[in-house]
């Protein structure tokens, strides 16, 4: 009861909560109980998801987008395979970092003319519209990762005015 008023009241985080009960003995009863507990949401958890066709539909769709994301990552990280070799930890959130940032990018990228693909599909043919809802801004197989980049400070370039002409195939 204490512990859940602590947490109730914000006087207590979770990593020192965690601390504390992983230095207790084993056979402590406040570990048996959030264990126990702990064990009981996990089969709601279980239940809700065997019976919940919706559930189940918006975890996958979750776990898709979490892929997607990784997929990306891998294709852009594809020089180490994917692992961070450097020594220190600087130079690991650098890496990181940069990664989130190209990430960002493309996904921005993609989110801009994603609308602007879809116009020019619509001049060309039908677009079904439900079919739509699934596309997603991770896409990268148009983005060419092994150029050359000219990144210009100078440029007064407007992405919503200036955009470059597409490659409607």
């Amino acid at each position: 009861m204490r512990l859940a008023y602590s947490i109730k009241e914000g006087k207590v985080s979770g990593s020192l909560i965690m601390g504390k009960i992983g230095s207790y003995a084993r056979q402590n009863s406040l570990a048996k109980a959030l264990s126990e507990l702990g064990k009981i949401k996990k089969t709601i958890f279980i239940l809700d998801y065997l019976s919940d066709e919706d559930f189940r539909r918006k975890i996958q769709i979750g776990l898709n987008k979490g892929e997607a994301m990784s997929a990306l990552a891998r294709a852009i990280f594809f020089g180490k395979y994917g692992m961070l070799h450097e020594k220190d930890i600087q130079g690991q959130l650098q890496r990181a970092t940069a990664l989130s940032i190209i990430i960002n990018a493309i996904t921005l990228w993609n989110t801009i003319y994603l609308p602007k693909i879809v116009e020019k599909l619509k001049e060309k043919e039908d677009v079904n519209e439900d079919f739509l809802k699934h596309v997603s801004p991770l896409g990268w197989e148009h983005i060419n990762f092994i150029g050359q980049y000219n990144f210009d400070d100078n440029s007064d370039y407007d992405l919503v005015d200036n955009m470059r002409p597409l490659k409607v195939i």
